[in-house]
């Protein structure tokens, strides 16, 4: 059965220079060289623990001696090149407005469909051992190319059956048929070739440094043996770890124990229109992002406050709706709220909720969970991941954001330390929720019918598809509870002062609240609910938000 590694790249994109080529030229390296390969398991070995500074063990230098013993071939997925065009600073300025200076830097990647890249050694035959730490090794991978080429790996089982092949490398006598092209790729040579090259070529370095015969050597004629012998790597697996720090600073443009390996690949592999749509895009869709939110001097209390919950929510509505307005003509549903025809959707609130979160509880908004039942799909994502920066009102700088996760919000409660029991807080499940921002009722509010205030919450919790509570509490303002069974498990009312200063309206030409109060609110369930519980006005900007009671 021939050895068979196969990798996913989860971003959908491969970066990776070839080896010789500056990153302006704009080549991909497509399949990833031989060379490449090795040395991605070599560092995975280092970062991930399976060995230490010491290097690689026994069973790892025979794994590594026998994947170099056989060129591999390749089934390569449909892929795309595409690059962006950016300016970098480099350090300096220029010119009498002593105006930063920049370099313009092409990066360049491959856009590959949601199959599998598959490397196949024929002949490689592995012991246990061997076979053990390959498995260990390749599982562990966490990008192939540049850290940038997110990719998880695996070793093929026996009883899978291999893919074709459409990647080989030239053999003498054999050429494919017409609709293929030849590429060079980096590979290592075979352990004893590049032992007898290594004896020659120190044969020749040290011919003019011979040994004394019956005497002991001098220092000085050691000192420039062991000198001379620098520029050749011990074996093949030395070849493998040196960087181009060291490739320079001995004169060698191309690695000693490598050599230049042409193979044939379809013409069309690496196209450069655009691929079709993935079929897997209703697969991709995200229900919820979460974005950091940091100043320039990262000082922590120059944050907005969170009483500005529902203005810094709005802001960044407002700058998403123009993102995606320049990047796609229009905003998506997701977003908006709102159809094709301008109509708000109907049914239970399933479109982005924007919610600001102190998630370090220090009083300032440091991140932003943007959270949509309906899920976020492929627009949606790339107009939140464009939005680098937001505002707040009398700010002297912008607020710097990025992408801290993605996915469902649950799996947000694993992030480590207070930002995951933040999330926790929010999540659920719980029988017992309690306001973390103020309700806003969103009628006016009557003594008697359905617009009292246990009339309102029901009706929003009914909106949104969760049960009815079996009490409501309101604990400020202090009107007395909104119903009558206990105190429940919060012991006493809490304290309102810190609602009192919250923003409660949007701005002048947007809808307004009827009653511009926040109210402090406790509900039980019979059983436990999961979260984000957000209801009334401003629930989609951070108003009404609750929170579990431990």
């Amino acid at each position: 059965m021939p050895l068979s590694l196969a990798f996913r790249f989860l971003a959908g994109r491969y970066h990776a220079t070839p080896f010789g080529h500056h990153v302006n030229e704009g080549l991909i390296e497509w399949p990833p060289s031989p060379w490449r390969l090795l040395r991605a398991l070599i560092s995975v070995g280092y970062t991930s623990g399976a060995w230490n500074e010491a290097g690689p063990p026994p069973a790892a230098r025979r794994l590594f001696e026998n994947l170099s013993s056989e060129l591999p071939h390749y089934r390569l997925p449909p892929a795309a090149s595409a690059h962006s065009r950016h300016y970098m600073p480099v350090g300096s300025l220029e010119g009498k407005a002593k105006v930063e200076k920049t370099t313009l830097v092409f990066d360049t990647w491959a856009k590959i469909e949601d199959q599998e890249l598959v490397a196949i050694w024929r002949t490689v035959l592995l012991g246990d051992d061997e076979l053990s730490m390959l498995r260990l090794l390749v599982e562990r991978l966490n990008y192939l190319g540049r850290s940038e080429s997110w990719a998880e790996g695996r070793v093929m089982g026996d009883g899978e059956p291999l893919p074709e092949i459409n990647c080989l490398p030239e053999q003498a006598g054999q050429r494919p048929g017409h609709g293929c092209e030849q590429i060079a790729l980096l590979a290592p040579e075979s352990a004893p070739d590049f032992e007898k090259w290594r004896t020659a070529r120190l044969e020749e370095a040290l011919i003019d440094l011979p040994l004394p015969v019956g005497r002991k050597p001098p220092k000085a004629l050691l000192s420039k043996r062991a000198k001379a012998e620098q520029p050749y790597p011990a074996d093949l697996l030395d070849c493998l770890h040196k960087d181009t720090t060291w490739l320079r600073s001995h004169g060698w443009n191309q690695p000693p124990g490598s050599r230049r390996v042409l193979y044939w690949r379809p013409s069309g592999i690496l196209a450069t229109q655009r691929l079709r749509p993935r079929s897997q895009v209703a697969a991709m869709r995200a229900r919820a992002i979460l974005l950091s939110i940091t100043n320039a001097n990262r000082n922590d209390h120059a944050l907005p406050p969170v009483t500005r919950t529902l203005a810094q929510a709005e802001i960044l509505h407002r700058a998403l709706i123009g993102i995606a307005g320049k990047r796609f003509g229009g905003a998506t549903m997701e977003l908006t709220g709102c159809d094709d025809s301008g109509n708000p959707l109907d049914g239970a609130h399933t479109h982005a909720h924007i919610v600001p979160l102190d998630m370090d509880q220090d009083g300032h908004l440091d991140h932003v969970l943007i959270w949509a039942p309906m899920g976020l799909g492929r627009r949606s994502q790339s107009t939140i991941r464009a939005a680098r920066k937001t505002y707040q009102e009398g700010g002297v700088e912008p607020l710097r954001l990025s992408v801290a996760a993605m996915g469902e919000v649950s799996n947000f409660a694993d992030l480590p330390g207070k930002y995951g029991a933040s999330i926790r807080r929010i999540c659920g499940p719980a029988s017992c929720w309690q306001s973390a921002t103020p309700f806003v009722p969103v009628r006016y509010l009557k003594k008697r019918g359905k617009n009292t205030l246990r009339g309102q919450i029901l009706a929003e919790l009914g909106s949104r598809g969760l049960p009815e509570p079996v009490a409501v509490h309101q604990f400020a303002p202090n009107r007395g509870t909104a119903t009558q069974h206990g105190a429940g498990p919060w012991g006493q009312e809490s304290d309102f002062r810190q609602f009192r200063h919250f923003v409660l309206s949007r701005r002048p030409n947007r809808p307004q609240p009827p009653v511009p109060l926040g109210f402090s609110i406790g509900l039980e369930f019979s059983r436990p609910v999961e979260g984000p519980l957000a209801i009334g006005y401003g629930s989609h900007y951070g108003l009404g938000l609750f929170q579990c009671v431990e």
